[in-house]
């Protein structure tokens, strides 16, 4: 089996939209699947999906396809999604209230573990079973409960302060929706930034150049 460091973001990049189909086969009882079916629903090339699997070691067998449960439970495996890692959310606002209250952390290998803002009518409120905490507590509740990963939901002018106190209190990895640049200063974080605007023009190229679908 190869390396893990050796394998292209590009090839873990697309293992979400695997398991995320894999996971909707097994809610129809699909017990067995092809890399051919599997490619015309998931709008890839049968051997790329091919060359991807076999980066872990290959789950398939020739003339049989994948066993759909084991092959999710195997790349759910690869993901870490069973970690359970310890999440905070920075920014209770309209994003970070429609994030804690509609994702599951706990399905994505997370366990939301507090909620933090900075407003007078944002703290004391509740979303989703979590009280949101005021950001000056953040120093002792990171001390006590050792969060690894934050949200960032915050304006990108209030996240060099915050990136900053987390850095220092051990926390180096981010979902970031703040379009503040954390690894250019912080190199051995890991963040995976969200930039919506990025996303909104991109379909906009796409509908006004059909033929780049």
């Amino acid at each position: 089996m190869p390396r893990r460091e050796n394998i292209s973001m590009s090839v873990i990049r697309r293992l979400p939209r695997y398991y995320r189909y894999l996971t909707h086969l097994k809610s129809k009882n699909v017990t067995r699947i092809s890399s051919t079916e599997l490619s015309a629903k998931l709008g890839l090339t049968a051997s790329q999906i091919r060359q991807d699997l076999n980066c872990f070691g290959g789950f398939g067998q020739q003339g049989y396809g994948y066993i759909v449960d084991q092959l999710c439970d195997e790349i759910g495996n690869i993901l870490g999604l069973s970690h359970g890692y310890k999440a905070i959310l920075i920014g209770a606002g309209n994003l970070g209230r429609a994030i804690a209250s509609h994702l599951s952390f706990e399905d994505e290998g997370f366990k939301l573990a507090g909620i933090f803002d900075s407003s007078p009518t944002k703290i004391g409120t509740t979303i989703n079973g979590h009280i949101v905490r005021d950001t000056a507590s953040l120093e002792e509740f990171c001390t006590s409960e050792k969060p690894v990963m934050a949200v960032l939901c915050i304006p990108r002018e209030g996240v060099g302060a915050i990136i900053e106190q987390l850095y220092s209190l051990d926390v180096r990895n981010f979902w970031n929706f703040s379009h503040y640049d954390i690894s250019m200063k912080y190199t051995d974080t890991v963040v995976e930034n969200v930039h919506l605007n990025d996303n909104l023009m991109t379909l906009c190229y796409r509908i006004s150049n059909p033929s780049n679908k």
